[in-house]
C-alpha cells in the first residue's frame, strides 16, 4: 500500500509492524531536516488528548499524530492528512486506538485542507501566520 506523493512515499509499516515515538521519528531526520510542530490540546480540537501537527517530516505523505498525553516517548496514531483520512501507523492500544481513531478522523477531515497547507508550506510562515492557522482549525 505505498502511496508516492510529491516524493513522500506512505509506509505503514516503515518502522517494522507499530507507530514510532516522536522522538525516534526526529531522530530519524538528517541534520539538515527543518520541520515546525504544534501540540494541539482539547479545548483547540474538540478531540481528549494531544494532536502533533508537523511540516513536512520524514519520508511519508502528510499526516498527523494523536497523543493521550503529551512526550515525545508517549505511544501514538499517526491519521493521513487527506479528504477520506485514515490510520496510518499505531502504536496505541487497541482500545485506546478503537476509542479514539474516529474523532481524531472526524477532526482531521475537517481541516485536511489546512492541514495540507501547513504540511507542505508552514515551515515558511510566520509566527503571526502559525497562530492565525492555529486559531482558524475547526474542532469537532
Amino acid at each position: 500500500m505505498d502511496t508516492d506523493l510529491m516524493g513522500f512515499s506512505e509506509k505503514p509499516a516503515v518502522w517494522t509492524d507499530r507507530e514510532p515515538t516522536l522522538d525516534e521519528e526526529i531522530g530519524a531526520l538528517g541534520d539538515e531536516d527543518i520541520f515546525d510542530m504544534a501540540n494541539l490540546v482539547e479545548s483547540q480540537t474538540g478531540v481528549p488528548g494531544i494532536i502533533t501537527i508537523t511540516t513536512v517530516m520524514g519520508q511519508h505523505g502528510p499526516r498527523v499524530k494523536y497523543f493521550l498525553k503529551p512526550g515525545r516517548h508517549q505511544p501514538s496514531f499517526s491519521v493521513a492528512v487527506a479528504s477520506t483520512p485514515r490510520v496510518v501507523a499505531n502504536s496505541l492500544s487497541d482500545r485506546d486506538l478503537k476509542r479514539m481513531a474516529s474523532d481524531v478522523i472526524a477532526w482531521v477531515a475537517l481541516n485536511h485542507e489546512a492541514l495540507a497547507a501547513f504540511w507542505w508550506d508552514g515551515a515558511d510562515w510566520t509566527s503571526p501566520d502559525v497562530q492565525t492557522f492555529i486559531a482558524g482549525l475547526r474542532k469537532v
